[in-house]
């Protein structure tokens, strides 16, 4: 008997001095992402990042996983490694603790590598099996919140005006808030800011349970991934002083300006450039918001018009975003290049040519855009 008490204080000794060496692991692991955030840490930052996100945000394909009784965090952070439904075992299990989540339940489960941390941690916590879902919503990356009403009423069946009427009623604005709100703050409501939701509906294919789902289902599953994907920038944010709203809005520009993935942190990092300088962005996607169409060709006399989101008539960023954002044009805000660039543009294949100075930048319209 004597034994076995000493065995079990021994253990409580050891679970205790574990708990000590995960929190101080997280609170290094944060000064690390606090560090590389200031000093340009790019690997450290993005390795730690990467680990939180969704293995595949896009993924239906349901995966098997079988959790014998008695398994423990570590081993079933092992299983969920090998069966590709998160990046890094250790910083699940080191997440997981941390949040004090460390009690999960035996069983079979169906699984995706679509699910985020939480998602999986609520679902091995409260034993709930996946779901084969009735229907899926797919909201591409940069789309207006118009746009995103179309996509609604065709897949979920909800028409575009209600759902218009629903994401811009104050009230609706205000319970979000309330629900929401370290995601949607009062930046959302400044004067100039045409929606408040506009830009933080995240783009992602989404799981529908029942044939009809409310409008507020709708909308709440949408801004569930905002605040998911968004919650692993807080530390970048705070320490250099930017709001979620200046990160959605910055992105957006990418969103709509890049044509392949590999020029978003350069762009970006032409945008830093001309911020610094204060120097008008003067990009187009801006403009086409303004004016509320969307055009094959932005005219010279589209950039006279006077509206606060028209980045050729008002310095620095827009009021708002101007479209949703994905998780690149996310990363290149918060992780751009590193360049001298003021200038760039797209020839009619849509590939960028970048210029440190006007002159290399008439060259390039001379060279790739003779004709237009």
């Amino acid at each position: 008997m004597g034994q076995k008490k000493e065995a079990m204080f021994e253990k409580m000794l050891e679970q205790k001095k574990e708990v000590k060496i995960v929190r101080r692991i997280v609170f290094v692991l944060t000064l690390l992402i606090i560090i590389g955030g200031l000093l340009g840490g790019r690997a450290v930052y993005k390795y730690i990042n990467e680990a939180l996100q969704p293995v595949d945000p896009n993924s239906e394909e349901i995966i098997d996983v079988e959790v014998p009784i008695g398994s423990g965090l570590t081993s079933i952070a092992e299983m969920l490694e090998e069966k590709g439904l998160v990046r890094n075992a250790k910083i699940f299990k080191y997440y997981a603790k941390f949040n004090n989540e460390a009690q999960f339940q035996a069983g079979s489960y169906g699984l995706t590598k679509a699910m985020t941390l939480d998602e999986l941690i609520e679902s091995l916590k409260t034993g709930k099996v996946y779901r084969t879902p009735i229907f899926t919503m797919t909201v591409p990356e940069g789309l207006t919140l118009d746009q995103i009403a179309n996509v609604v009423e065709k897949r979920a069946g909800i028409p575009a005006k209600d759902f218009l009427k629903y994401v811009n009623n104050e009230q609706t604005i205000a319970d979000l808030m309330g629900k929401y709100p370290k995601i949607l703050t009062e930046d959302i409501l400044a004067e100039d800011v045409r929606y408040p939701l506009e830009g933080y509906l995240y783009p992602a294919t989404y799981p529908f349970y029942e044939e009809k789902p409310s409008v507020e289902t709708v909308v709440t599953t949408m801004l569930d991934a905002t605040s998911s994907n968004i919650t692993p920038y807080f530390a970048y944010l705070e320490s250099n002083g930017r709001s979620v709203h200046w990160l959605l809005t910055f992105a957006s520009l990418l969103e709509r300006e890049a044509t392949a993935t590999t020029d978003r942190e350069a762009i970006a990092s032409v945008f830093y450039n001309r911020l610094e300088k204060g120097m008008m962005l003067q990009t187009d996607p801006t403009v086409l918001y303004a004016l509320g169409m969307h055009k094959d060709r932005v005219l010279f006399a589209d950039l006279e018009v006077d509206d606060p989101y028209n980045t050729y008539k008002y310095v620095g960023l827009p009021p708002g975003p101007i479209a949703n954002s994905g998780k690149s044009s996310i990363e290149a805000v918060v992780d751009p290049a590193i360049t001298e660039y003021f200038y760039f543009l797209a020839d009619k294949e849509g590939k960028n040519y970048f210029a440190k100075t006007y002159e290399e930048h008439l060259a390039n319209i001379a060279e790739h855009l003779s004709g237009d």
